[in-house]
């Protein structure tokens, strides 16, 4: 296979282009931009692309949709619970579903969180595109427009993502590309749920409560993220920009 990322200078989301080889077949996924270099590495592959599968519907990821299907001709594709949030989609898909593209075999894992219709893409049974899910080093967050549930989150990295064998390959939806295997080994989110790792104990302020900082660790733009607890119970990922840790927490 032939893998290839085009990142959005401003917001760091991975447009990406995998090909089951030079000349053959190809998908996109995601279409946060910009759109030329990638029509670009699609010509210099001499691929055609069957398909744009979308990870969930934030603009970051799809603010090119329209310019990438007038190129290509491809078949946008989303889960279900996304689909009323992006306009265009020819192809609704579920969970468990798997297509076939030239050489490449698609499988659709349903892993919400971030959105209520997040989607990874697992090709070929070697590449995993993990949207806003799964970062090297980090997790998505579960404040964004269209959230679910910290429990829902969790359960999508450790029951589906971290289900995958440890030589999976990674393709984030934003920043670097990674392995099933450096994540459970490195990622302090993840060595926490899976009980590698203690907890933090250390408190902070968010949204004018006392909360509990269960991990505050790197994001993948550089700044941090939060695993927070509140008083009763309920627990989300947030930006670091909107906790304040000057009260005792971590720096």
């Amino acid at each position: 296979m032939l893998l290839e990322r085009i990142t959005h200078p401003e917001w760091l989301s991975n447009t990406w282009l995998v090909a089951d080889r030079e000349g053959g077949t190809a998908v996109i996924v995601d279409a946060g931009g910009p759109v030329e270099p990638l029509l670009a590495m699609v010509v210099a592959w001499r691929v055609r692309v069957t398909h744009l599968l979308l990870t969930h519907h934030h603009h970051d990821h799809t603010a090119c949709n329209a310019a990438i299907v007038s190129a290509t001709g491809a078949q946008v594709g989303a889960h279900r619970l996304e689909v009323p949030l992006i306009a265009g989609v020819d192809r609704v898909l579920e969970d468990g579903d798997v297509f076939d593209t030239g050489g490449l075999e698609v499988r659709v894992l349903h892993i919400p969180g971030h959105t209520a219709g997040q989607a990874a893409f697992l090709v070929n049974g070697a590449i995993c595109f993990t949207g806003d899910t799964l970062f090297r080093g980090s997790v998505g967050g579960t404040t964004a427009p269209g959230h679910t549930t910290f429990a829902d989150l969790r359960r999508s990295l450790v029951d589906r993502l971290l289900a995958l064998p440890d030589s999976t390959r990674l393709a984030p939806g934003h920043a670097d590309p990674t392995t099933i295997s450096e994540e459970r080994a490195g990622n302090p989110f993840l060595r926490v749920m899976l009980g590698l790792a203690p907890e933090g104990d250390d408190t902070a302020r968010y949204g004018g409560l006392d909360v509990r900082l269960v991990v505050w660790a790197r994001d993948y733009d550089g700044g941090r993220k939060a695993w927070i607890r509140f008083p009763n119970g309920d627990e989300a990922t947030v930006p670091g920009s909107r906790v304040d840790v000057s009260g005792g927490g971590r720096s």
